[in-house]
């Protein structure tokens, strides 16, 4: 959540980022177009282009980071040849430890709240 807070108050200092979040865990009104796909677009994340194609996994991040301040050098480095698969695997490994890293951040939060 922290992650998505930051790149979202990135995104919303710039006008032409174009970036709109939506949480479709929260199950909000904005969610009802993502309900069939739910589950899949929680398990990875997605950017969905203007057309309605959607982007998922580093490719997704790949399109946010070309859109925010301070980060656009990252999906350069991202679009050189073997970035994008090098980013790809590094996802999928992130992907395999963040649940014990979110298991992780919220005992901390807790801690932090005594």
């Amino acid at each position: 959540m922290r992650e998505i807070a930051h790149v979202k108050g990135l995104a919303e200092r710039r006008e032409d980022s174009a970036l709109r979040f939506v949480d479709i865990s929260s199950g909000a009104s904005d969610c009802a177009a993502f309900a069939d796909d739910r589950e899949k677009l929680l398990a990875r994340f997605h950017v969905q282009r203007s057309d309605g194609s959607r982007l998922d996994g580093a490719e997704a991040f790949v399109a946010m980071w070309s859109r925010l301040p301070g980060w656009r050098w990252l999906a350069r480095v991202a679009r050189l040849p073997g970035g994008l698969a090098l980013f790809e695997l590094s996802y999928r490994g992130f992907l395999r430890v963040r649940p014990a890293l979110q298991r992780l951040a919220r005992q901390a939060e807790a801690k932090r709240r005594r």
